[in-house]
């Protein structure tokens, strides 16, 4: 309250950030120093050797652009559109931002924060024989005004909302290497079902001229009765099959809109390569790379990083908690000395509280916090298996569907063969209608599976890749 006084205000609130900056730096220390878990990694995939895939140093199939896996003009389109307007993609977005702003908000409580302020008030009260008549006067002017500032320190988070918006981030890049697979899953079964449905259609159609054919020979009395009506089974077999395709096609359409984050409605599906086989020199890479590329497993450390510094959190609550402010007014009786030096008043307030019993709470947050620790270190090499589990089931589908596929393509051209044999011998009179319908029941069931291993064959290169992490740069 004199003339050094603003040079001891000026002393308080350098302590204040002195004190707040160094406490900062020593809770630092307060938390565990993360430290990765070890992991045992194979030094090959399983399956590797079977699948045809090409040498593990000409890079992974993960490292590139989906763009450039999946080439069909109608699947790029469709992923791009979900890419945009996915629901899930961009709640997870959403979740990110929220994310942010916490560690906003976060951030702030690790400085000292400052507020200045300023009140004012006056009131000049008039000559008293405007309203008395008197002679006397009365000048009584009430002026009041402050000025202040304040300073105040929270301890430091140790980074524990930034790791958990570092784990939202990753989660946001393993829904869309999700909606990548999906779209992709969805549009080649969709094309899958448009090859059963084509099948069922030619099917039709011969068993229709079949059902012609013998309803000559039976109104010739070449055929018996029972011919014919072999004949009609086969083709409303065929017929009752096909609306259930459609009733398929329809909804799968849906599902697919539903990725697009459109109502449901048709979808095109037109390509003819969508079934095609995958090539032959898919590269893999190294089992390790996984750790980096694959975003489940990214994320499941930055889950465990914040965890991590939660143990940090929990260990700063055993300490002393400081809290420092300082704050200086001036003020006067009238408007021209409210600025006067004389009329200062500084003051300041520290406090430092120290837990003494906390009936075990403390040590209890402690304990839970390294227990979430251990919970999440065993869920991080838990990821980092399952991963390794996807790549090898992609691995040994690629190369068992396609043998799969070209046993059952085998199949398909025996039993096309047969029924055209069967279906001679039947118009020379050598045998009855039953071995055609056995035939061509068995035709029809091979063209349906066949269109099924070709949808498996194709699903292969989606699931390699998106078990190698790929998709969702």
């Amino acid at each position: 309250m004199n003339n050094n006084s603003p040079v001891w205000l000026t002393r308080v609130l350098a302590i204040t950030f002195t004190v707040a900056l160094l406490a900062a730096a020593a809770g630092c220390t307060v938390g565990p120093k993360y430290k990765q878990p070890a992991y045992p990694t194979p030094p090959a995939f399983r399956g590797a050797d079977d699948a045809a895939v090409i040498s593990q140093a000409q890079g992974s199939l993960g490292d590139e652009q989906w763009a450039q896996v999946f080439r069909e003009p109608e699947l790029q389109e469709l992923i791009r559109k979900a890419l945009t307007n996915n629901y899930d993609l961009r709640i997870a977005a959403q979740r990110i931002l929220e994310q942010q702003a916490q560690v906003q908000i976060t951030r702030s409580q690790q400085f000292p924060t400052l507020s200045v302020g300023g009140t004012g008030v006056g009131v000049d009260i008039p000559s008293i024989s405007n309203y008395t008549g008197s002679s006397n006067s009365i000048s009584s002017p009430i002026v009041a005004g402050s000025f202040s500032l304040s300073a105040a320190w929270n301890p430091d988070f140790w980074g524990l909302y930034r790791k958990q918006t570092e784990a939202a981030r990753w989660a946001q890049r393993a829904v869309r290497l999700t909606l990548v697979q999906e779209v992709a899953t969805t549009y080649i079964q969709l094309r899958a079902l448009d090859r059963e449905v084509e099948v069922t259609k030619q099917t039709l159609k011969a068993r229709q001229d079949s059902v012609d054919l013998t309803t000559r020979l039976e109104s010739g009395g070449s055929v018996p009765l029972s011919d014919l009506r072999q004949a009609e089974q086969l083709l409303y077999t065929a017929s009752s099959q096909l609306p259930q395709l459609e009733q398929q096609v329809q909804q799968q359409e849906n599902a697919l809109r539903l990725l697009l984050g459109e109502n449901p409605g048709p979808v095109a599906h037109t390509d003819p390569n969508a079934l095609q086989p995958p090539p032959q020199d898919l590269p893999t890479g190294i089992p390790s790379q996984l750790l980096e590329r694959r975003p489940d497993i990214q994320q499941s450390e930055a889950q465990l990083k914040a965890a991590n510094a939660n143990i940090g959190v929990a260990r700063a609550q055993f300490f002393p908690q400081l809290s420092i402010t300082a704050s200086a007014g001036v003020g006067g009786n009238s408007f021209s000395n409210i600025f006067d030096t004389n009329s200062r008043t500084i003051y300041g307030i520290g406090s430092l509280a120290q837990p003494l019993f906390e009936g075990g709470k403390l040590r209890g947050q402690l304990n839970q916090a390294k227990a979430t620790d251990q919970e999440m270190v065993i869920t991080y090499q838990k990821t980092i298996a399952g991963a390794f589990r996807d790549v090898s089931n992609a691995l040994i589908a690629l190369n068992k569907q396609r043998v799969y596929r070209e046993q059952q393509e085998k199949l398909v051209a025996a039993a096309q063969d047969s029924v055209r044999l069967a279906r001679l011998r039947y118009e020379g009179g050598s045998t009855a209608y039953l071995e055609v319908l056995t035939n061509d029941t068995n035709l029809f069931s091979a063209q349906l599976n066949l269109a099924t291993a070709q949808q498996g064959e194709a699903l292969t290169l989606v699931q390699l890749y998106s078990a190698l992490g790929g998709g969702w740069q």
